[in-house]
This record gives C-alpha cells, sequence and structure tokens, in this order.
C-alpha cells in the first residue's frame, strides 16, 4: 500500500478553503482533491469539508488526467478553455480513448457543443469504428464520421420513418466528410431495410458456491517419498476473487474442490499415494488417491491421522496417544478419483440414459 504523501496542515487547509470557495476551475477543483486524498484525506472527510461529493471528485480526478492528455497532445488554447468550462462530465466520457482520440473528440465537442449524453455516443463509436482495418466505404477516420458511420448503420435497420429520420438526421450533424453526407443522404430516396448483425451475448457466468472454484495445491510427489521431498515444496498464496496463484518455481500441482476444510488449511500439501498403502482404507480396487496434509498442523490430537517420518520415509497412521514420531502434519482429506461407470458414453455424447 503506498504511503500518502507529505502535506503539512496549513497547507491542507488552504487547499480545503480554496475548494470551500471554488476558487479556479474544476481542473482545478480536482487537482487539489487529488492532492488531498494523496495525502490521506479520504473522500468522505472532504466532502465534509468542501461540500464536493465523492462521486464528483473521483469524477473531476478522471476528467483531469483527460485534460492533461490534451494538454500533452499540444490541444490549442481554445480547446482548453473551453474545456475548463463546465465540461468535466463531457471529458469523463473520453476516459475510454487513447490520447489522439481524446484530442479529436474533444475538438468534435467543442464544434458540435456536445452534452454529456452526446459525448457518450461519440466516445462509443470512436471505439466501434477504431476495430475497421479501414475506414467503410464513403466515411473518413474522423470522430464524426464514426458517429455518421453508426447513425448510418441503424438507420438502415429501422422500418419506422419517423425513427430512419432521427437518425438520418443525427448522422448528417456529425458527417464532416462529404462521402459521410453522401453516404446518408442515399437514405433520403432508398428505404431498403438492412437488419443489423447483432453481436452475441458474452458467455458470462458467475460462480454461485464456494466449492465451484478449486484451491490448488503443490504436488510434493508420489508414495513412497523421504521427509526431504516434502519440505522442498515451497507454499502458494492464492490472489482473491479468483485465487489465482503464481508458481514460484517449476512444480506439479493439483486442484482440489474449494470445501471449507481446505480452504482452512493455512499450509496445504498434496501427496499421490496407492490406495492399497493408507492405514484402514479397503476399497474394492486399488487406486491412486490424493492424500491433502496440512504442513502447519503439527499437534497432535486424536481424532486426525497425520503424516510422519518413519524409517526415513513419510508415513499415514493415527495415534490414540501422543506418538514418538515427528509429526509433519495433519491429513486432511483424502480424494479419490472421479468414477466413471462407462467410459464408451464419453466417447458417444449422443447417448442419454431415458
Amino acid at each position: 500500500m503506498s504511503q500518502p504523501n507529505p502535506m503539512s496542515e496549513e497547507e491542507a487547509q488552504n487547499l480545503l478553503l480554496k475548494l470551500r470557495r471554488r476558487e479556479g476551475s474544476w481542473v482545478d477543483w480536482g487537482q487539489r482533491c487529488y492532492a488531498l486524498q494523496q495525502a490521506g484525506y479520504p473522500p468522505e472527510q472532504i466532502f465534509e469539508e468542501t461540500g464536493i461529493e465523492a462521486s464528483y471528485q473521483n469524477l473531476m480526478k478522471v476528467a483531469g488526467q483527460v485534460y492533461e492528455s490534451l494538454v500533452k497532445e499540444q490541444a490549442s488554447e481554445a480547446l482548453l478553455s473551453y474545456c475548463q468550462g463546465p465540461r468535466s462530465d463531457v471529458l469523463y466520457e473520453f476516459r475510454v480513448l487513447t490520447q489522439p482520440q481524446r484530442l479529436k473528440a474533444a475538438e468534435l465537442a467543442m464544434e458540435k457543443g456536445l452534452d454529456v449524453d452526446e459525448a457518450h455516443i461519440v466516445a462509443r463509436a470512436i471505439q466501434d469504428f477504431a476495430r475497421y482495418s479501414t475506414p467503410p466505404d464513403g466515411f473518413s477516420p474522423n470522430p464524426g464520421d464514426a458517429v455518421a458511420y453508426q447513425c448510418w448503420k441503424r438507420a438502415r435497420a429501422k422500418k419506422d420513418l419517423q425513427e430512419r429520420s432521427r437518425l438520418i438526421a443525427q448522422g448528417l450533424k456529425f458527417a464532416q466528410s462529404p462521402g459521410a453526407r453522401q453516404q446518408i443522404e442515399k437514405l433520403l430516396s432508398d428505404f431498403t431495410v438492412v437488419p443489423m448483425q447483432r453481436a452475441p451475448l458474452l458467455p458470462v457466468y458467475r460462480l454461485e458456491a464456494e466449492d465451484e472454484l478449486p484451491r490448488i495445491i503443490p504436488v510434493a510427489g508420489t508414495f513412497p517419498l523421504p521427509p526431504d521431498a516434502l519440505a522442498a515444496v515451497a507454499p502458494l498464496e492464492a490472489l482473491e476473487p479468483f485465487r489465482v496463484v503464481e508458481l514460484p518455481q517449476p512444480m506439479s500441482v493439483v486442484p482440489i474442490p474449494g470445501w471449507q476444510v481446505i480452504l482452512k488449511a493455512s499450509d496445504p500439501v498434496a501427496i499421490l499415494w496407492p490406495s492399497d498403502r493408507l492405514p484402514n482404507l479397503t476399497l474394492e480396487k486399488v487406486e491412486p488417491v490424493v492424500v491433502v496434509i496440512d504442513r502447519q498442523q503439527q499437534t497432535w490430537e486424536g481424532n486426525s491421522y497425520w503424516l510422519i517420518e518413519q524409517d526415513d520415509t513419510l508415513q499415514v497412521q493415527w495415534f490414540p496417544e501422543p506418538p514418538a514420531y515427528k509429526i509433519l502434519g495433519q491429513v486432511l482429506l483424502i480424494l479419490r478419483p472421479k468414477s466413471i461407470l462407462d467410459e464408451g458414453n464419453l466417447l458417444e455424447p449422443w447417448q442419454m440414459d431415458d
């Protein structure tokens, strides 16, 4: 976490006083709010001292970054003066654009006297238009033509003449090149309806259950193992909210469902183990299982199995009383592989039960 920038109480009070008096333009207000926040003043306290709401503080900060990019792009004094008026909401809409795109969009905003809703339309149109490797026929790369193209495309898809006329008028308002104007004017006599191709919905899912997101656990190896193999495994740290794990070294890992016993583990490590080499585990057939232990839990209690060192090999045992062996970790769970009743069905996806 970054440390607050040093600022004396006198300096802070001076900035707060200027904010209360609304001295300067919104660009100055945003810079002062940002300086106070960097000095450790939370937005809520700035609001109490100045009456400037936290949401507007954020808007000014972001819009101020857009303004600074215009300065770096050597915007004209007339454009900068225009932006210093009550235009923070307009510039805020241009935050999604690149630095050169912001300059073109701001120039269009000044030329057309755009409000915040129109600025939003311009920003979206410029983003969409930039996806084309070459501009569509008749339209130039200018931001006004980007909006005109969106209007042209939407107008062609409308059967309703009133809505079609509204989009044509909007397109003519923004068109900056003769070619764009000609393309839109053709719609005044050509009433052919050309349906727009809709983008498919993004495949968005939300995790609903904790165990849907597994925990990644390092694998020490396969039984039999020496104790050194367990000690050599580096612990892993998962970053929320998706439990992203950065592997510190080449290693094998295994995903285990996010059951509570796994999520509570402080330092889990997995070992691949033949089922017939574990105590008190009788299965119909011998199969590999995953034994998950927590290396942090080394204090004996009688209701758990424990990983110990015995004859220079790792072993799993239960003890009715504190053992003489060194405890290396508590056994959290033993995971069997998924059971597939009929492996042939995997090759015939059309087969379904009645």
